[in-house]
Order: C-alpha cells, then structure tokens, then sequence
C-alpha cells in the first residue's frame, strides 16, 4: 500500500486511498447531499482546493444528465478546477439516494474528480470504472467488503491499474503494477481502440458461433456507451455468439474491421444518436433500440439478433441510407422520428445562426446600424493592406473600427446565408445519412430562392432525405454500388427534391410565409403579449424537455427571416431567451436571499451557482431544485417566465443572438428592458415559490422513502437536454 492510502497525499500516485472511502454511511436523502460529502472528503485529502467548488461542479454535472446506473449504483463525477489529481471516492449508502437511474435509488456511489481540461483522463477513469461496475463479481465485493482497505485493493486491482497503463495518475507507482484485467474482461486494447472482443472459437462442437457486430452510444459518449458494450459482450458469451462491440464514445474510436463487418451474422445498434457510417453495415439483419435497452435487457437484444441473423424476413440494415439510430427501430413511431429529424436540423443549424447572429451584432455595434443598409460594402471592398489609401480614415465617423465592424458584419451575413440550407441538409443527413447531405443543402438552397424560408428547409430536408434514403435502398449491381453514395443518390435525390421545391411546392410554401410573416408583424399589444405569454410558459414547463425545445426550435429557425424591416423574429428569440434566463435565476434568489431557511445546504450551494447559470440562459441550473420538488418549483418557474415573455414582447426587445444571455448583451436591441424583463420574472418566480414552500405544504405523512421516490421522479427532468442544444 503506497503512502497516498494513508496520508491521502494527492500526488496523484493512487486513485483512491482508504480516507476516501465510507462504509454503511448515511450521507444525506438527495444526490447532491452524497456529492457535497464526497467532494469535502476529497478536498480533505488535499486531492482539491475547495470541496465547494468541487461540489457545485459535480452538482451542476448530475443536473444535466442522471448518472445512476442499474444495479444501485451512481457515478457522479466532474472536471473541475479546484482537483489536484484525478481521484476516486467511494461510498456504500446505509440510506439509498435516487441518483436517476432506471431501476430505483443507489447504495455504492462512486465519484471521480479529476482537474479541469484534463479530458483524456476524465474518460479513461469513467470508461475503465464503468466497465468494472457492469461485472456482477466487481458489485458483489464492493458491497461485501468489511474495511475501506478492502475497497482500495479492490478498485486497484480491477481499475487502477488500467488506468495507469492508460497514463493517468501514474507517478510513483510502481513500474511493475499490473493493469489488471478481471477474468471474462478484456483489457482495454493499447492502441487506445473502443472495440470489445469476444473470440470466436467452436468450443468443442466443430461449428462455428454466431458473429455479432453492434455500435454502442450515449448523448455523452461516456459511461453507458461502455457500460451497454460490456453488458452485451457479456450477454454474447452467454449465448454462446461472438460479439464485436465499436464504442462511438467520446474518447477515440477504432471502427471495425470491414472483414469482420462481412461476416458477421447480425448488428445490433444500442444508441441514443446517429451510427458513424453506418452504411457499413448495410443488408446486415439489424436489433436497434436505445443504449439504455443495452445496459438493462442485453439478453433480449443478443436473443433477437441472433433469430434474427437466420430470419430472411428480418429487419435489415438498409443500402447507404441505413437506420439512423432508432429510426426504424420497431418501438420508435414515426412522430418520433419526425421529431428526431428535424431536431437534428435544428442542432446543426445553431453554430450558423449564433455565430452569424453575433457577428452581425458586433458589426452593428463598432458600425453602427447604418452598415445594414450597405451590406458593409463600402468597408470590405478595401484590403487590409490598402486601408491606409481608403478615405475611411479621412471621415471622423468611421475609420479602423467601422472597417472591423463591416468585416465582422459581412461575415455574419454570409454565415446566416446558410441557415436554411444548414437546417434542410441535416434534416436530410439524419434520415439517409451522409449521402442526404448535399441533396438537403441543395433543397434548402432553392427554399431561399423561392422565398420559402425556414418552412421551405424544413419540407426540402425532409423530401431530400426521403428520396435519399429510398434511393439508396434499391438493389443493384455490385460494380455500382461504390457509385451510390457520392454520385447516383445526390444526383437523383437532388432532381427529385429540388424539382419539387422549384416546380411545385416552393411558390405555395413562400405564400405560407409570406401570410405568416404578417401575421407575426401584425402583433401588436395584446397579441403580442399573449404570444410572450405562451413562450414563457413553453420554455420554463420542462426545464429543456420537449415542450421548452419547440419554443426554442421554433425561434432559431425563424431568426433567418429577421431583418430591419421584420424585427418580429428578433424579439420572438428575446423572449424565449429572457424567459430561459427565469428558473435557475429565481432559484437562486428564493435559495440565497429571500428564504434561506426553506431549502437544505445543497441547494444553497445549488442557488449559488445558478446565478451564473441563468444569466447564461443556461435553465438546467434550475434542474436540481425541480427534481427535490417539481410541484412547487415549475408551476412558480412558469409564472415567471410568462411574465418575463410578455414585457419583453411588450416592450419590443430584439435579440440577434439565439443564445448567450445577458453576455450578448450588445445583439439585444432595448437591453434596458430586456433585463427589466428578467428581473421582474426573477422576482415574481421567487416569491410565489416562496409562498409555495411557506403556506403549501408537503402531506405530513410523506416518509423518507416516499421524499426519495419523488426526487427520483423529478430526476427523469433533469436527464433531459439544457436549453443550449
């Protein structure tokens, strides 16, 4: 045992040490109670600077996405400034805690800690201890261990020696430390590949296993990417099948060999997002479904894939248009689908809108508005290293800045130019993969000619990727099928969409938007303030979910269609982003001002970061409080933001900006108002959760258990996405 289990020394030579560790403990009925006691045990070490800082970052992290993980387990973890060196820090819970996960509340909890930037490490310790914690043999000792001692050996044995073969936390180990490796795990290969492996072999019988090939991945590309790959190897083996498992995570990812691909039997898709490339596996039959359907019932989708590899009537993975995740997976509706589609626009589009939006804002503001008129012109027709000769410098108005402030505004302009096209051509990316890309961008291209608008993107997206994908699923010889993707499919699927648009749909899609671009400029007043209303409502309802991502959907894609003369997508996204700003603002009035005394430490801690959070327009910092107590926290959020959406609707602010908060503040056209706006639904979302948690009060016989079952219920929020998207 090295002197950092003794001392807790955080030289970084261990990961864990036996002052890290605690038995039978009850640390608290909240995630962020176990947290907060972890994060001081930490900084106690000397492994961190300051164990709030190291908890509020934790906290924040477990806001965003649950990390509870079936079998009662939780691992939190966080990159953080004040972490010294990557650590671990157990805890086996004599009280469980709701920490997300599906199957109910967790008793061993794990948290890492590692310095902020350090991403690398961040990865291999969470992948390594993930791997470890899917094995029924890991849990089974950490739970029967009677010493912390007992628990040190362990995670070295099983993790710690993995991980510094990976480079993390390896001074002053011992050179001749094992990476070990548990019976029925395969060592992480040292290429640094995310491939599991089963061998195949006859075992005995003279005939040959199955070949099982499947791609696993999360929102996050961390924990449970890993934990699904492992839990199907596991569930293969049982089976008796080979099984070959890519892990597309967010650490490197080593694709599968083609000749492994080309004998494989069947694939199973276990993913939350789109397969890279997965027209490699086309014609293969196909099990897909969700990557926590992996981590929980991997025996039934090892079962399916292995009926359906002798089923000629099975699912298949279909030419270069293959499923796209879940698409076709026989539990997704096409509602769902749908939605997934265009949201993937949607999110491929923002970098445009935001990076345009405030780049044309900082043009206006070293410009002055004035440069809308010229397109900035009479500024960029002059090199930068002919500035001098220009008669810029000769007008007291402009000069230097006004030159800056054209660049930056012409470049915004060009940046912008992409939004309809971005939105079409990944709308059509996320139903046909890569070969829809360039039939949707060039669907998205005739909407803007056709005067369609984001209307026009989002029907030229959807009919390109359909053309795209049904193209690509015709049979055909095999001396062509290397032409499909790049030449056959666009060129087609190009014709067939982009005719459409020109030719049939185009001119009564841009009579659409013409009836309703003035319809939104006929707001005014009352109607204007109920449509503030709605987006307030809309956006603090499900702190991210579905409700609050239409609001948000719909005003990025509209901010293509503002201009000087149509300023009403302007303070449509206003609204919707001071609305936003609402919740995690509130709370952290209601936690560290108005009434203190009504909430526990951490979320006292909690409310102390969420002033940061809600001036960022960032509402997950709101998360924590609605999952302890959803029935007073988002009724008392959606007063608020209502209120707040209909003073900015009122007072007619802008915003050019889909995202940033009050730090935007110069793509906000009326700031004043825009914060008057923010402060009186902060203000008035405060006092009604105030009043809530004073005069309406939870039933007396609610017990501990029951106050756990509800703060896992209000978890299922926070596992969903931040507004920022």
């Amino acid at each position: 045992m090295s002197a950092a289990h003794t001392t807790g020394a955080g030289d970084g030579a261990d990961l864990i040490g036996v002052d890290l560790v605690g038995l039978d403990e009850d640390l608290g009925a909240t995630s962020s109670d176990v947290i907060r006691v972890l994060a001081d045990r930490i900084a106690a070490t000397g492994r961190a600077a300051s164990g709030d800082t190291l908890a509020a970052d934790a906290i924040a992290r477990e806001a965003s996405v649950g990390t509870g993980v079936p079998g009662g387990i939780a691992i939190p973890h966080a990159r953080s400034t004040s972490v010294t060196a990557p650590t671990l820090a157990f805890t086996r819970l004599a009280r469980t805690v709701p920490f997300g996960a599906p199957d109910g509340d967790a008793d061993v909890v794990f948290m890492i800690a590692v310095p902020d930037g350090a991403d690398k490490d961040h990865l291999t310790v969470l992948s390594t201890l993930a791997r470890a914690l899917i094995r029924d043999d890991f849990t089974a000792a950490l739970r029967a261990a009677t010493t912390p001692q007992d628990i040190v050996d362990l995670v070295d044995r099983e993790v710690s020696g993995e991980v510094a073969a990976a480079g993390v936390g390896t001074a002053g180990r011992a050179s001749g430390t094992p990476a070990g490796t548990a019976v029925g795990q395969e060592a992480r290969p040292t290429s640094g590949a995310d491939t599991h492996v089963v061998d195949s072999d006859t075992s005995g019988t003279g005939g040959r296993r199955k070949v099982i090939v499947g791609v696993t991945a999360c929102p996050t590309g961390i924990a449970h990417t890993y934990m699904a790959a492992d839990a199907l190897v596991a569930a293969a083996q049982r089976a008796g099948a080979e099984m070959h498992v890519e892990t597309q995570g967010s650490s490197q990812v080593e694709p599968l060999d083609p000749a492994l691909i080309a004998r494989a039997d069947a694939v199973v898709f276990a993913v939350d997002v789109d397969v890279r490339d997965r027209s490699r596996f086309a014609g293969k039959p196909l099990v897909s479904g969700p990557v926590k359907r992996g981590v929980d019932e991997p025996d039934a989708m090892i079962a399916e894939a292995l009926r359906a590899a002798d089923d000629p009537k099975a699912a298949r993975v279909s030419g270069s248009a293959a499923e796209a995740g879940t698409s076709t997976a026989k539990d997704e509706h096409f509602g769902q689908s749908l939605k997934r589609w265009l949201l993937t626009g949607v999110s491929y589009m923002i970098p445009f809108v935001a990076g345009g939006g405030l780049l044309i804002a900082l043009g206006f503001l070293l410009s002055g508005y004035g440069i809308a008129l010229t397109h900035g012109d009479d500024g960029v027709n002059n090199a930068v290293w002919t500035l001098q000769h220009s008669t810029l410098l000769d007008l007291p108005a402009q000069g230097l800045g006004y030159y800056l402030g054209a660049a930056a505004f012409q470049i915004g302009s060009v940046s912008l130019g992409f939004l309809v096209a971005a939105l079409a051509g990944y709308i059509a990316y996320a139903i046909a993969d890569r070969p829809g890309i360039a039939p949707g961008f060039v669907a998205g291209s005739i909407a803007v000619f056709m005067n369609a608008g984001f209307l026009g993107g989002l029907v030229g997206g959807l009919i390109a990727g359909a053309a795209a994908y049904w193209i690509g699923r015709i049979p055909t010889w095999r001396w062509l099928r290397g032409l499909m993707p790049v030449v056959i499919i666009p060129l087609f699927a190009s014709i067939i969409a982009s005719g459409l648009m020109l030719l049939v749909l185009g001119g009564p899609i841009a009579w659409l938007m013409t009836q309703l671009t003035e319809f939104l400029n006929s707001l005014s007043g009352a109607s204007a303030v109920l449509l503030g209303i709605i987006l307030g409502l809309m956006m603090a309802f499900d702190l991210g979910g579905p409700v609050n991502k239409v609001a948000y959907a719909f005003a990025v894609a509209g901010l293509g269609a503002g201009s000087a003369s149509n300023v009403v997508p302007f303070e449509i996204m206003a609204a919707v982003m001071a609305a936003g700003m609402v919740p995690p603002l509130a709370l952290a009035l209601a936690s560290t001002v108005l009434y203190r005394n009504g909430f526990t430490k951490p979320e006292r801690e909690n409310g102390k970061a969420a002033w940061l959070l809600g001036a960022s327009f960032i509402s997950e910092g709101a998360i924590p409080f609605a999952a302890a107590d959803p029935l007073r926290v988002i009724p008392a959020s959606m007063v608020g933001a209502a209120v707040t959406g209909a003073i900015s609707m009122a007072a007619g602010v802008t915003s050019r900006a889909p995202h940033g908060g009050i730090f935007v503040f110069f793509a906000i056209g009326g700031i004043g108002m825009f914060i008057v706006a923010v402060l009186a639904g902060t203000v008035v979302s405060a006092l009604v959760l105030v009043a809530l948690k004073k005069w309406v009060r939870r039933a007396p016989a609610a017990t501990d258990a029951a106050a756990a079952q509800a703060a896992s219920a209000g978890e299922t929020v926070g596992q969903r996405a931040p507004v920022a998207v």
